[in-house]
């Protein structure tokens, strides 16, 4: 999600930390009261950050997840995506999608536009 959504779907947030508790992950950091802000990334010539969701750790594993959302600002979207995906990939980490009912089409057309289709979205 970016950043101007963050504040509106707080909730959601809520729910997807709630749910990765309950499923083992530990070390959660999400960008919501009570949990540690994950590290942003600073894209070089430009001023804007790229911060993950929520960051986790299972079975010594460091996960990414984002949560998927219909968006005004696909584009932005698609570049962040990519971004964490790469840099997961390069650490050996993993890239998680979360999404929810009546936003499961687009997140599935977004990861087709940019060929991450073999990523199966975490439903909600």
């Amino acid at each position: 999600m970016i950043e101007s959504e963050k504040l509106e779907n707080k909730n959601l947030i809520e729910k997807s930390v709630t749910h990765l508790e309950a499923t083992g992950f530990e070390h959660i950091k999400a960008d919501m009261e009570g949990y540690e802000t994950p590290k942003s990334y600073t894209r070089k010539g430009h001023d804007s950050k790229i911060t993950p969701d929520i960051v986790a750790i299972k079975n010594g594993r460091k996960y990414f997840f984002d949560i998927s959302l219909k968006s005004k600002k696909p584009r932005l979207l698609k570049t962040k995506w990519l971004f964490l995906d790469t840099i997961s990939r390069m650490k050996s980490d993993r890239f998680r999608i979360i999404t929810t009912k009546g936003h499961y089409k687009f997140t599935e057309d977004m990861l087709e536009d940019i060929n991450l289709a073999n990523k199966q979205p975490i439903k909600l």
